[in-house]
């Protein structure tokens, strides 16, 4: 009973994510541009795999990848042993990177370096960035001190980057915290937190999204110098072309079992990891065992399905649709139509539905879910204007970053310490698998009718999509912080009320 209810609400909030992005993609289909009805069939079908896929991936990470990262994170802090604890966080963040699907979506994107090459590099850069993390925790370090450091080497590495290589790597930054890393880095934050008893535990427990997604632009930067790849040749998406039912139902069949088997290959580490755990350290009953793998179960199902319907539903949806208004008499519709998808995909990414639940826990609804996505919605609006703008002009992607990031940066000095955290935690949640298999091929199809560079101009996006929520979350805090200000100035000016003086002695005044 208590899972057919819990599957309800998940289906009801999975609805409300995908519903406006359905629309929106019929009014143009019906009312702006032409589509082929097999790729709308396509994207039909495919929204509906997203949105069962949501629900139950939702449900898995509550049951099962929560509860494991939280437990393993106040292991790790309970050991006293320094070189254990780096050990593992690096091997954590190693197997939990190989696991995101968003990675391997990106990687068979890029054709200027093979797959496994630069996957291997960007999980490398989680790793020693998860350590970093872990040790600011643990010693308590401030947070924006630290992404002021790192990122001050991510631009300056940038002067000695490839081009080809620029957009990806930031790309790469924002794909690897995706549905699969989110949910478990984020409860290992909590778990740590749970274990430290000072009062800045609880704004410690974010944060470390924000360093793992800094270590793949650093990695993919270094490989890029290393390897130095030649002029990459992009290779256009291959659009589906089916005349019946059958062939639809056909088209996403084939396409099940690479999916069954990439989220097999992406669960299982991070299942043997904490199985050693249980049996060696965590011992826990049989009871929450089987709740976690049941919870398992249904994130492993949750994830095939998504997977499946938004790279054989939503990327040639994307892709023609960006070819089609690139290709218009205005083509410049194509910037606020692409904001709009922009404010409501935020909604569909899984990996923000478990943030925005955790911010509202830790802060005891200060920071509501609700605000939260708002604050992403209109940060992702803002930023995928901007990359359209990109991609009908060319200007390089630095112009953006760098006075973008300034801005974050500087913010961070001001807000409170939990807001900063959380923001560059929402940039990486923010830019998940519906930025890469909906907006990227969105900014492809744009591009290549464009004539411009796929790989310069219409990667980048995702980096944009990390962005500005950095800007806007802090904003929030920023308002709430003279918000409470000036209430605390008015409530010392409140004069005390005349009975008061009557009623109370000289003594009683004094007191007060």
């Amino acid at each position: 009973m208590g899972i057919g209810r819990h599957l309800k609400e998940k289906w009801q909030e999975a609805l409300a994510a995908v519903l406006p992005i359905i629309a929106i993609v019929l009014v143009l289909c019906f009312f702006v541009v032409p589509i082929s009805s097999s790729i709308l069939l396509c994207f039909l079908l495919g929204a509906a795999m997203l949105m069962i896929g949501m629900m139950f991936f939702t449900l898995g990470a509550e049951m099962a990848m929560t509860p494991m990262g939280e437990r393993i994170g106040s292991c790790l802090t309970r050991s006293k042993n320094l070189a254990a604890v780096v050990f593992l966080s690096f091997l954590l963040g190693f197997i939990v990177t190989i696991s995101e699907p968003d990675l391997q979506v990106l990687a068979q994107q890029v054709p200027a370096v093979p797959n496994m090459l630069l996957v291997v590099f960007v999980a490398c850069g989680v790793g020693l960035f998860l350590v970093v993390a872990l040790l600011r925790m643990l010693f308590g370090i401030a947070l924006p001190p630290l992404l002021v450091a790192f990122y001050a080497a991510v631009f300056l590495l940038a002067v000695f980057v490839p081009k080809d290589f620029l957009s990806v790597a930031f790309d790469s930054g924002g794909v690897t915290t995706g549905p699969m890393t989110v949910p478990f880095i984020m409860a290992l934050g909590v778990g740590i937190s749970a274990i430290r008893s000072d009062r800045h535990a609880a704004d410690d427990s974010f944060g470390l999204v924000a360093l793992c997604s800094i270590g793949p632009i650093l990695a993919v930067m270094i490989l890029g110098m290393l390897y130095r790849p030649q002029e990459s040749v992009y290779e256009a998406y291959v659009l589906p072309d089916v005349s019946d039912s059958r062939e639809l139902w056909t088209l996403f069949v084939n396409g099940l079992p690479s999916y069954i088997k990439e989220i097999a290959v992406a669960l299982l580490p991070i299942v043997v990891f904490f199985f050693l755990f249980q049996i060696t350290v965590l011992k826990l009953s049989g009871r929450v065992l089987v709740k976690i793998l049941v919870g398992l179960v249904y994130t492993y199902v949750g994830l095939v399905l998504f997977l499946t319907g938004a790279n054989v539903g939503f990327m040639p949806a994307g892709n023609y649709l960006g070819q089609m208004l690139a290709g218009m008499r205005w083509p410049w519709l194509l910037v606020p139509i692409a904001m709009l998808m922009g404010y409501f995909i935020v909604k569909a990414e899984p990996a923000v539905y478990v943030l925005n639940k955790q911010v509202e826990e830790m802060t005891d609804g200060a920071i509501s879910a609700k605000a939260m996505g708002t604050g992403l919605s209109i940060g992702v609006c803002i930023s995928v204007g901007i990359a359209m703008v990109r991609v009908l002009t060319g200007i390089s992607i630095l112009w953006f970053l760098i006075p973008g990031y300034a801005i974050a940066l500087g913010i961070s000095f001001f807000v409170p310490k939990i807001y900063t955290a959380i923001a560059f935690d929402s940039g990486g949640v923010a830019s998940g698998p519906m930025t890469a298999t909906f907006l990227l091929p969105l900014a492809q199809g744009a591009c290549l009718v464009r004539g411009g560079n796929v790989v310069t101009d219409a990667f980048g996006i995702v980096a944009m999509v990390a962005m500005t929520p950095l800007i806007t979350i802090q904003v929030m805090g920023l308002a709430s912080r003279i918000l409470e200000k000036r209430r605390e100035k008015e409530a010392a000016m409140q004069p005390v009320p005349s009975w008061s003086l009557e009623l109370l002695g000289d003594n009683d005044i004094i007191e007060l």
